[in-house]
This record gives structure tokens, sequence and C-alpha cells, in this order.
């Protein structure tokens, strides 16, 4: 009898790419789920993946790339805006959570992980962090046994975030955000993949909620450092203050894919970092790499 396969939602994006390969690594069938899918170039003979398209605004799309799956992770992250195609942080996070969850259920898929994120709350000045916490609650409304799966910030080779920071170690000066205190917990993209697929997997543990951080707890300005050490660049660290980084953001709104949007600037004002009574990687058996000792490999191109 065929392996019913895990339907990646969004697994061409960053984390859903580590997901797929980390699934077909553990031997199991795979349904790459995605508005423009395709299949990975490092695929070998006897790998099973199909590729599928998947709009969660479209709901005989989900419901097809749902039919037949044993377990769906999803991945979909929508950063920007683009409200004139429709793609808007309540169509994608909220509408969209809610459809997957309720075809899922519809469809008998026993397992469902909700990637969201670090400091979700509905109160939020942040319209997407307001957003994924409502996609949360609804995912939760229509599949209650689904698994909120929340990262912190994600780095790995090719990521948004540590290349930002390259781009900007270009500069005479490096500009920080505030006085570069705020706290993060930077995880690798391949730890939080590998957890994904564990809590997919056919003895899911009965924890819910999982918030998922590095192993340490660093400032913004300590990760600065620590990138330009590895460059072996040495800069002038630029206090600017979140009052000048919100003016850069509205300047920056109007392109389509703009490098600072106003909601990024406000996460950069609060600490993101793993919360109490969670489930962490201890609970799952993974000991996550530190920043540090990844920084060789995910900065080799630069």
């Amino acid at each position: 009898m065929q392996e019913a396969p895990t339907t990646v939602v969004g697994g061409t994006g960053f984390l859903g790419r580590a997901i797929v390969r980390e699934l077909v690594e553990a031997g199991r069938s795979v349904r790459i789920a995605a508005r423009r899918p395709h299949l990975p170039d490092w695929l070998e003979a006897g790998d099973r993946v199909e590729a599928v398209a998947c709009d969660l605004r479209d709901e005989p799309q989900v419901a097809a790339a749902l039919a037949g799956s044993g377990a769906v992770i999803n991945a979909v992250s929508l950063y920007v805006e683009r409200p004139r195609a429709g793609l808007t942080f309540e169509a994608i996070h909220v509408a969209g959570a809610e459809r997957l969850a309720r075809l899922a259920r519809e469809a008998g898929v026993s397992r469902l992980v909700h990637v969201s994120g670090i400091g979700v709350a509905e109160r939020s000045p942040s319209a997407y962090v307001r957003a994924r916490a409502a996609g949360e609650r609804a995912m939760i409304d229509a599949l209650p046994k689904a698994i909120l799966l929340r990262p912190a910030v994600l780095f790995g080779p090719d990521d948004a975030f540590l290349t930002a920071l390259v781009r900007l170690a270009r500069l005479p000066a490096f500009p920080l955000f505030g006085r570069g205190s705020t706290r993060l917990q930077p995880v690798h993209v391949d730890d939080v993949a590998r957890a994904a697929v564990r809590l997919s997997g056919a003895r899911p543990l009965e924890r819910r909620l999982f918030e998922l951080g590095g192993p340490e707890q660093l400032t913004y300005r300590q990760i600065v450092e620590q990138v330009l050490a590895h460059l072996a660049c040495r800069r002038h660290l630029l206090p600017v203050p979140f009052a000048a980084w919100r003016l850069v953001a509205a300047l920056l709104a109007p392109l389509p894919s703009p490098p600072l949007t106003r909601d990024q600037v406000i996460l950069m004002q609060q600490d993101t970092l793993v919360g109490e009574d969670v489930g962490t990687f201890d609970d799952l058996g993974i000991v996550p790499r530190t920043l540090h000792d990844s920084l060789p490999a995910c900065l080799a191109a630069g």
C-alpha cells in the first residue's frame, strides 16, 4: 500500500523548501503545493515528490491539494501585501488558514502543522502580526487538533535576514535599529524544518503549541558584530532611531518588493524570544545549531 503524501503548502518558499528536503531525506512521500509549483532540482531517482498548484484563496485548488494527504504542513508566508493582486494578510494568513484547516478536516487529514511566528498578538500595531494571530485562532477553531509552530527569526543559506546584514555591511557605517538592544533568538531554517517534519509524523506529541528559537538569546547588535567579524569587516555601529526607520519604510512602501516594511520595523522594536509553557526543541529531541557556528556555511557565497 502506497504511503499517503505529506503535503507542504508553500513548499517552494524559504522554509517550505527546507521542509520538503527534510521529508525526502526521511524517506517520506511529498506533495509540494504552491501558487507557482515546481520540483526541486536536487531530486534523485526514486524520490516520491509531486508538485501541484495551490492558491490558498482558491477553495477547489486547496481541496485538490489536500486530497489523499496523510499530513499537511502549512508553510505559506506573505510579508508584503499586494492588494491589487488580492494578496493581503487577511486573505492569506486568516481566511487562507481557516480554509486550509476546514478542508483538511473534511478530507480526513489527521495531522496538520501550521507555521506562524513568535510574538503573534491580535492587538499588535503590526497588521502582519495581527493577521498571524487571527490566523492561528481561525486554524484552531476549524481544526482544534492542529499543531501551531512558531519559529523565531529564521536564518540559513540565501535567507533574507543574513543577506540584508551583508548588504548593510557594505556601507561606511552600519545602521542599527535603535541602539541594537532588541533581543532575538535566531534559529536555523533546517532545524525548524526538522521539527515540522517530526510534528507531522505518525506519533505527534500531546503539546499543540511549539515555539522554536536558537540556543542563544542575542541582541541585534551582537548579531551584527558576529556577521561583521565573520566578514572580517570593521564598521562603526550607528544607532538610528526607530522613527527614522519608520520614515524609511514609508518611503520604500510604493516599491513592488520593498527591502524594509513598516511591519518589519515594528517587529524590530520588540524582543522575539521563546516563551514559557510551550513546546520547544527539547521536547522534540533536536539540538539547534548556533548562529556563530552556522555563519561559514550560510555566508559562503558572501
